[in-house]
């Protein structure tokens, strides 16, 4: 029987980056997963990225993954989020074609050599006890087929003894109309793992011809839209398919009525389900009674494709019975004749607990076998696609019999997904945000070709790609010099006397990088500036003769002028976090009255007040308590308040 590099079981987002990157790489894999049609299948919204997540998605480009590209090239509706800060809380997204991208991943991996694809179902592991530690050999599968590797990555998603809700109805499922995995659960516990449950939801899905178009809000996307992959971004490409516009409406009182009043019919309320489900991502029974104080909540409704009529109504994730369903979707603005195609539904599913895993996600008890994506305990596409690439790079490591592959927290959002998940470990689905990164400044989503493209290069993946990048900071490097040498001179007051209001006035003699720097001076005047002074030294100056090196674009100006002005940030956070490992023995009172703390996230101060943890490095491991709730501690034991409060 043939013996494969790796076997990778499940064809989710985890599963095809690993494989991907495995075969890439140069090596034999085997992805195995229950239905072909399904492959890279968007069970939820069909869009990608977002603030943290649209991150993640970049990282995962630079490293050489499959869905940067996958998005570009059949994304339908793109929108760089939170234009108006900083650009470290800037976050690329679009909404996919659900279908056609599906099918561009498939054939993606179809025509990636060394790489076999098998519809079919994996029932059990084969393991091997003999040894002093027990070691993977491959996997049975429930047509009664053995595959045999050394190294197995399991990215099982929501399929493990997966049970679909709806009201006081429940079935098997590992998705709607897809059946349950119920064999490998047992196999996994009889082999030690402890396993647990979560559970997580998606909303109706309405016809596109029965909305009142009249009556809610257009959103456009952008212009000129921004690309994930870097590949798009170096080519000069403009991503996506025909651009489509999406819409706003929102929930009315009727709608809390409706939901409040039938509360004991919901799945979660009505007892059926135990297990915990995405704190950031509440269902519509979570918003009615979480936030009761509030008149409305807000409502996306955002095609699926252009082929099809399907509407995702984003914001109304529902475990209700399909009556109720009905009559809550006919309360919302804009929808009251709507018709609802695909009914919403919660499922429940085991995961794995991670902290039964190594910081490279093989596990502990056996080698050889590492855990990616929903059966780690993360929700969201980005999260397992970034996990299934990491997995995918330590099988090339372990072949190479090389170090495991482990990101820092200072290099990369997958480095802080994965140190939290393994150290923390998850009591309900984890979600990336920005605010869980020590390092956010530094991990913009602009810069993660910098940040970690040179380790695609190291195993052989995109190396073109790797000396595109390498030129681009090249010049950035010479610029940067050559703003720091330029001073302000007669000829630049001249031109920022045109200028009306403008906010603050450069030093003569001082440097333009100096002026860059300065808050008040907006990323556009800096541009500005680049275009009309900085270009006319570069041609004027002997050492910078050669001006076809600097010709950028607007978002290669927008980059580099974004890492003058964080540069100065960045290492007062790098301060800011080595003060921080200076203090994690740091003692907390006990008598520490978290509810009084300004600025804590609701999740961390219910966790504080539970937990009472005695130093802060205590505080810093619990699961929800993010760096940034951790500073907010910090601040206020070293403040003048803390001393007055003690003294009372």
């Amino acid at each position: 029987m043939e013996k494969f590099n790796c076997i990778v079981v499940g064809g989710g987002h985890a599963g095809v980056e690993a494989s991907y990157i495995i075969a890439k790489a140069g090596y034999k894999v085997l992805l195995i997963t229950m239905n072909l049609d399904e492959i890279a299948q968007m069970s939820c919204n069909p869009a990608i990225g977002g603030v943290a997540k649209g991150h993640i998605v970049r990282e995962v480009d630079a490293l050489g993954g499959v869905m940067g590209i996958a998005i570009d090239g059949t994304g339908i509706h793109f929108k760089m989020l939170n234009r108006s800060k900083g650009s470290a809380m800037w976050g690329p997204r679009a909404q996919a074609d659900k279908s056609h991208y599906r099918n561009f991943v498939k054939s993606m991996l179809e025509n990636t050599e060394n790489l076999s694809i098998l519809q079919d179902t994996v029932s059990s592991l084969i393991v091997d006890n003999h040894l002093e530690k027990k070691i993977v050999r491959g996997v049975q599968t429930q047509r009664g087929g053995r595959y045999h590797s050394d190294h197995v990555i399991l990215t099982t998603g929501t399929f493990l003894r997966g049970i679909i809700h709806i009201g006081s109805m429940s079935f098997p499922g590992g998705r709607s109309g897809a059946e349950s995995a119920t064999n490998l659960s047992p196999d996994l516990e009889s082999l030690g793992f402890k396993l647990s449950r979560l559970k997580t939801g998606t909303p109706p899905r309405i016809h596109a011809d029965s909305i009142d178009y009249k009556k809610i809000e257009i959103q456009y996307p952008d212009e000129n839209p921004s690309p994930f992959s870097f590949s798009f971004e170096y080519e000069r490409k403009t991503p996506g398919k025909k651009q489509i516009p999406c819409y706003v409406t929102y929930t009315t009182e009727k709608t809390k009525e409706i939901v409040t009043q039938n509360l004991e019919k919901s799945s979660m309320y009505g007892g059926f389900i135990k297990s915990a489900g995405p704190r950031y991502c509440p269902s519509i029974e979570d918003k009615m009674v979480r936030f009761a104080e509030k008149e409305r909540h807000q409502i996306f409704l955002e095609p699926e494709g252009l082929d099809t009529k399907e509407v995702y109504v984003n914001g109304i994730s529902t475990s209700l019975p399909e009556d109720i369903q009905i009559e809550m979707v006919h309360s919302i603005i804009g929808l009251e004749n709507a018709r609802i195609m695909r009914a919403a539904y919660a499922i429940e599913y085991d995961f794995v607990p991670p902290t039964q895993l190594y910081p490279w996600l093989e596990t502990k008890l056996i080698s050889g076998l590492y855990f990616a994506g929903q059966i780690n305990g993360t929700t969201g596409y980005e999260e397992a696609a970034g996990q299934g690439l990491i997995a995918g790079y330590n099988v090339i490591h372990k072949i190479k019999n090389i170090e495991p592959f482990v990101l820092k927290r200072d290099e990369a959002y997958l480095g802080v997904l994965i140190d939290d998940l393994v150290t923390k470990g998850v009591e309900e689905p984890y979600r990336m945000f920005t605010s869980r990164a020590e390092y956010r400044l530094h991990l913009r989503q602009d810069n993660a070709d910098l940040r970690l493209m040179k380790y695609a290069s190291k195993i052989g993946i995109n190396q073109h790609l790797y000396k595109i990048m390498s030129k681009k900071y090249e010049i950035f490097k010479k610029i940067d010099t050559l703003l720091e040498q330029t001073k302000v001179n007669e000829s630049l007051l001249n031109f920022l006397n045109k200028k009306t209001e403008l906010p603050v006035f450069p030093d003569k003699g001082s440097s333009l990088k100096a002026f860059f720097r300065r808050p008040q001076v907006s990323t556009e005047l800096c541009i500005e500036i680049l275009d009309k002074v900085i270009y006319d030294a570069l041609f004027n100056t002997p050492n910078y003769e050669n001006n076809k090196d600097f010709v950028l674009d607007e978002k290669d100006k927008i980059n580099l002028i974004m890492t003058i002005k964080y540069e100065g940030y960045i290492l007062r956070e790098k301060d800011s976090v080595k003060r921080k490992v200076e203090s994690i023995e740091k003692k907390i009172p006990a008598n520490l009255d978290y509810s009084a703390l300004t600025g804590l996230k609701t999740e961390a101060r219910q966790k504080l007040i539970k937990i009472q943890p005695v130093t802060i490095g205590q505080a810093a491991r619990i699961s929800g308590v993010d760096p940034s709730d951790i500073d907010i501690i910090m601040v206020y034991l070293q403040s003048e308040k803390y001393k007055k409060d003690k003294q009372k």
